[in-house]
């Protein structure tokens, strides 16, 4: 991987730009691609995290600059492109996984607050994916990574607008694809689905429930997803499931979205929710970012799962799936010559 990773960007090196870079799954993913020959633009809004990244970054012998924005405003996003252009090079892959989201039903959230987060989630990736293709594109190269999520095929209660930011950022990137294969150009993209990952966005999303949040089991470390998107940056897939619950929420709701539906109805509720009561004077990220040392991982790190193996296979399902059948017809060859003799 380190190979592939080799870019056109002064002296090789290959940049990339990462959005939500101080925490969370921006963070991790921030770490995977942090070595010498790699130069990483920080996108956020809070700069007391994306300068402890940029360290991370330098420390581990990469390059590193940072640019405090809010991803739902397209000007701010476009001057942060020019920034680490300016500062590092060409951008080779830009990661779209700034997000927000709020724990309510909807009767419940406000048409400003509903605003807020499909602006932050949907438009922040739009914006962020404008921003690359006008330099990519006259270059005829580079890599647009989008976080996705199992929640962009199986929506779920308590979330919609994050599901619909996510559902939204599918049909925007599938319509994308296509007028990029229309005018052959060879500028990637690609979505990785991730898992319920254990990342701060559950200590300072907005909540209107009476419990805190939790993600819903199985929980998985983030830096498994942020090797996933460190993959999908370096091989030209059209999409990555990273572990088999997002691929088993995927497939079961293209097989039985009636009985999903009536499950969750059932258990989504409490399957989100967590033993400890709502704290209502705990700040929330929806309109300002929130201050405190956050990093990568958040407070349900005796539950994480590495899913290393699991990962590994969805991202290689293909071959995977051709070693099996080669087995199953072996098997069947012998079958028969057993049974013949």
């Amino acid at each position: 991987m380190h190979a592939a990773l080799l870019g056109h960007g002064r002296s090789g090196r290959k940049v990339v730009v990462v959005t939500g870079a101080g925490a969370g799954l921006g963070r991790a993913t921030v770490r995977e691609f942090a070595r010498p020959g790699i130069a990483v633009g920080l996108l956020g809004r809070h700069a007391g995290r994306l300068r402890a990244a940029a360290r991370e970054v330098r420390t581990k012998g990469g390059e590193a600059t940072i640019f405090v924005c809010d991803v739902a405003d397209a000007d701010a996003v476009e001057r942060a492109a020019q920034h680490v252009e300016e500062q590092l090079g060409p951008i080779d892959v830009w990661v779209n996984n700034a997000m927000a989201t709020i724990f309510s039903p909807v009767t419940a959230i406000s048409p400003e607050d509903f605003r807020r987060a499909t602006e932050v989630t949907y438009l922040g990736t739009v914006y962020g994916t404008m921003a690359a293709l006008k330099r990519m594109i006259p270059r005829n190269r580079g890599t647009i990574v989008q976080v996705g999520s199992a929640l962009s095929y199986r929506a779920i209660p308590l979330q919609a607008p994050y599901c619909g930011a996510k559902f939204a950022i599918r049909g925007f990137t599938d319509a994308l694809r296509c007028e990029l294969g229309h005018d052959r150009s060879r500028v990637h993209l690609t979505m990785v689905q991730m898992p319920a990952l254990d990342t701060p966005q559950f200590d300072w999303a907005r909540n209107h429930m009476d419990k805190e949040p939790q993600p819903v089991p199985p929980i998985f470390d983030p830096r498994t997803g942020a090797r996933a998107i460190v993959w999908a940056a370096t091989h030209r897939k059209r999409e990555v499931y990273v572990a088999f619950p997002a691929l088993q929420a995927i497939w079961l709701n293209k097989l039985v979205p009636g009985l999903l539906d009536r499950f969750l109805a059932w258990r989504g509720y409490a399957a989100q929710l967590s033993a400890h009561p709502r704290d209502p004077a705990r700040a929330d990220n929806l309109w300002q970012p929130v201050e405190g040392d956050f990093a990568a991982h958040g407070r349900f790190t005796s539950r994480e799962r590495e899913g290393r193996l699991q990962t590994w296979i969805t991202l290689h399902r293909t071959a995977v799936l051709s070693a099996g059948a080669a087995l199953a017809a072996l098997a069947w060859l012998s079958a028969r010559r057993s049974s013949r003799s």
